[in-house]
């Protein structure tokens, strides 16, 4: 007579409690034909442990490090998908039955879902691992029950309910949210309190589906928080929250009048061929600090920085009625700025920076423009072009301004210079532009250095 030995079925066990992991184990060593291959307390060491051992079942808690969620679920789809076949024990505490359509969305097969507080009653997780380890599937009546069961309970939300958490979540005005509904900000703000009401009566009873509404509520608020620094640091000072805020879509424009500024490091292209690249990168960071500042300081919005080339705007995104004040401010601030770093560079043997600027008033197209991934906020106009060449005309230390520029500012600084009319690039006819003198420089700038810069 042949005795057939029993077939073993291999298990991976994961649960971040210890005294419940061991105390499966224990309950598992009972049964001849189950033989537990490894332990894991975490999403990583069951994924990584799987891997290895490539057990025949995988049982797990639901929630587990790091994020406390729903990394059971998670991490036995990922083996799942790595290891077609492998059976899957979910032993959990909760009976939400959100947890189980989670877990079977993308089909029953396989799959089992116990809670822990019956598992002790009879064989019944001995019996879940050999039914999925043969491709079966086997739920917990109590989720059974709760599945079917038609009854909202405490914590749980309509669908026009969960679209208004959606909405709450995603950072939408109440005035918006009551558009798409196609009722009034007071309603909305009155469905909104009492929405609140119901996830806090839900918490308050321990219900799973209310703790993670508001969970997702907090999460969707950090993440606002997140994209808002990100975007902050994508975008000049003001756009990002005006964009948050729901103001112009990209690539929409809006026109307005403004002041540009353009500044350039005149001879910068022979001082960086006479330095080492780290030390001009180190120079660059110190003069954009200051130059910042000083923009700034006038409420001016930085447009960006091309190498040596400084570009700021003021009277956008926001309106400012004394956008030329302002900016010739910040010009004579950049200037002096510029002076006191160039004196500590000289004390250190360093090659100072001297600047030219532009100025120049007119009517510009302002838009956010790009994609979600990579965005600009530009203002295009003949104002822009213009600035760029009286820049040009600007020696170290000076700045040069347009007559529209001139014509605004409220009070003419009385040691300028008209000059000429001039011809500058891109244009027809001549332009009358202003020059104020040099500016004081602690320390001399090389006599090399021209206007025009390096800029095109």
């Amino acid at each position: 007579m042949v005795i057939m030995e029993t077939a073993v079925i291999t298990v991976y066990l994961a649960d971040d409690n210890i005294i419940v992991r061991e105390g499966v184990r224990a309950m598992l060593a009972r049964a001849k034909d189950i033989e537990v291959v490894g332990v894991a307390d975490d999403y990583d060491s069951l994924v990584a442990g799987a891997e290895a051992a490539a057990p025949q079942v995988v049982v797990t808690d639901i929630r587990m490090p790091p994020a406390f969620q729903r990394e059971g679920i998670d991490a036995a789809k990922l083996i799942r998908k790595r290891h077609p076949g492998t059976g899957v024990v979910i032993l959990s505490q909760y009976d939400d039955p959100d947890y189980a359509v989670a877990l079977l969305s993308e089909g029953a097969s396989g799959y089992a879902y116990l809670l822990k507080d019956r598992i002790a009653e009879g064989d019944q997780l001995a019996s879940a691992i050999r039914t999925v380890a043969q491709g079966g599937s086997m739920l917990d009546p109590v989720i059974v029950n709760a599945l079917v069961r038609p009854v909202t309970r405490p914590g749980e939300l309509a669908p026009a309910d969960e679209e208004l958490l959606g909405l709450v979540a995603a950072g939408r005005p109440l005035k918006a949210i009551a558009l798409a509904r196609r009722t009034t900000a007071a309603a909305v703000a009155e469905d909104v309190e009492r929405l609140f009401r119901v996830l806090a009566d839900g918490a308050s009873s321990g219900q799973q589906g209310a703790l993670r509404r508001l969970r997702m509520l907090h999460e969707a608020i950090v993440e606002r928080e997140e994209r808002s620094e990100s975007l902050s640091r994508l975008l000049p000072g003001g756009v990002a929250e005006r964009l948050l805020r729901g103001g112009k879509a990209i690539g929409e424009s809006e026109e307005c009048i403004v002041t540009v500024l353009m500044s350039d490091i005149r001879g910068y292209t022979t001082i960086a061929e006479h330095a080492e690249p780290a030390q001009i990168v180190a120079q660059l960071n110190v003069h954009r600090a200051e130059m910042n500042r000083a923009i700034l300081d006038q409420a001016g919005t930085v447009m960006q920085y091309v190498g040596d080339a400084v570009m700021a705007v003021f009277g956008a995104p926001e309106p400012c009625p004394d956008h030329a004040e302002r900016a010739l401010a910040a010009a004579i601030a950049m200037h002096a700025a510029q002076a006191t770093v160039n004196e500590r560079w000289c004390a250190e043997g360093l090659p100072p920076f001297g600047l030219g600027i532009g100025l120049s008033t007119g009517s510009v197209a302002a838009a956010i423009m790009g994609s979600e991934e990579r965005l600009e906020y530009t203002v295009i106009g003949d104002a822009v072009n213009l600035c760029n060449r009286l820049q040009q005309l600007a020696s170290p230390g000076q700045t040069v301004c347009s007559g529209p520029h001139w014509r605004e500012l409220a009070t003419v600084p009385p040691d300028h210079e008209e000059l000429p009319p001039q011809l500058v690039k891109g244009r027809d006819t001549p332009v009358v532009a202003y020059r104020f003198p040099v500016a004081t420089f602690a320390t001399p700038v090389p006599s090399s250095t021209s206007p025009g810069g390096d800029t095109a």
